[in-house]
């Protein structure tokens, strides 16, 4: 950190997402509520992947990843809001923030991520049926998924580094429910315009790499549906991408929101609504759609409960 006072702030104070004492039991047991979702089924839908021979294919690989990276962020967030309405100390470790900051900011970037993959993923499978087992081997996907916890890392660690390396010599109030970029950026006296410019190149770029990878693959996968002659087969191999279109659309178009909104229309309070979304919202949705919009995983539940049935 830099200049005089810099060194003498450890710790930070998240004023959450109201102030208002009414409505706290309310917001509390609501998003309890929504957190357990998250929990159940996230984990289970890492479970179940994991105990059904049938999901063992490189579509659910990813998804259980995706579903490991929605309890990470969720987890890294949850918790803390859910003890904030419930106690008047409402203070975070200057290092516990940064921990924070540097998980969600690592695992929203591997959704990114793992949307662009699982959509590489349904090409491989639509256009080339008889050679997807081959193009995506286990060692393509491990490496696949390696290289997205590798770039989210990085990305996370520069961000983190850089916020946490400014001077907070004024209030060390926060206007958020968890330690974000932006709230974190007001609250600096420093100047933050690169952290402010790389956060826009970093996040612009990959934002590009995902949406162009996203466009590309959906192509050829409409050109390789076009060419199955049945309409049956068509239906089934496009019925295949609809939970990933489902999810894509609502990530993508909330982070694009967030991010790239102008400056003039940004306000603390709106943006605590949107990371409430993506951060909680988004979560609990994945998984409800995958499982309610897949027969795999709905076959794969009802073998579940027929077997502890039997038991």
């Amino acid at each position: 950190m830099e200049g005089g006072n810099c060194s003498s702030l450890n710790e930070f104070l998240l004023l959450g997402i109201s102030n208002n004492p009414g409505i706290q039991v309310t917001l509390f047991t609501t998003f309890l509520i929504v957190y357990l979702i998250i929990l159940a089924a996230n984990l289970g839908m890492i479970i179940l992947i994991r105990m059904d021979s049938q999901l063992h294919t490189p579509m659910y690989f990813f998804l259980s990843h995706l579903s490991f990276s929605d309890l990470c962020y969720s987890t890294a967030v949850g918790p803390r809001m859910l003890v904030g309405f419930i106690v008047k100390n409402k203070s975070i470790p200057f290092y516990g923030c940064a921990l924070q900051f540097l998980i969600v900011c690592m695992f929203v970037d591997c959704e990114y991520l793992l949307l662009a993959v699982m959509a590489f993923d349904r090409y491989k499978a639509i256009s080339n049926p008889l050679l997807y087992t081959v193009n995506m081997s286990s060692t393509v996907c491990s490496l696949l998924v390696a290289g997205v916890y590798t770039v989210g890392m990085a990305d996370a660690l520069i961000h983190m580094t850089l916020t946490f390396h400014l001077c907070f010599c004024g209030s060390n109030e926060i206007n958020h429910f968890f330690c974000d970029a932006p709230p974190l950026l007001l609250l600096s006296c420093s100047d933050t315009k690169v952290n402010e410019l790389l956060i826009f190149i970093i996040f612009g770029f990959i934002e590009l790499i995902t949406l162009s990878e996203l466009f590309v693959s959906y192509c050829y996968i409409i050109l390789a549906v076009i060419k199955i002659h049945s309409a049956e087969g068509r239906l089934k191999a496009f019925s295949t991408c609809t939970s990933h279109l489902t999810a894509v659309a609502i990530f993508q178009g909330t982070l694009l929101f967030m991010y790239f909104r102008p400056s003039s229309s940004y306000s603390l309070d709106q943006d605590k609504m949107i990371s409430l979304f993506y951060t909680l919202v988004i979560p609990m949705l994945n998984p409800l759609i995958y499982s309610l919009r897949n027969e795999d995983v709905k076959e794969a539940l009802k073998k579940l409960k027929n077997k502890k049935l039997a038991d």
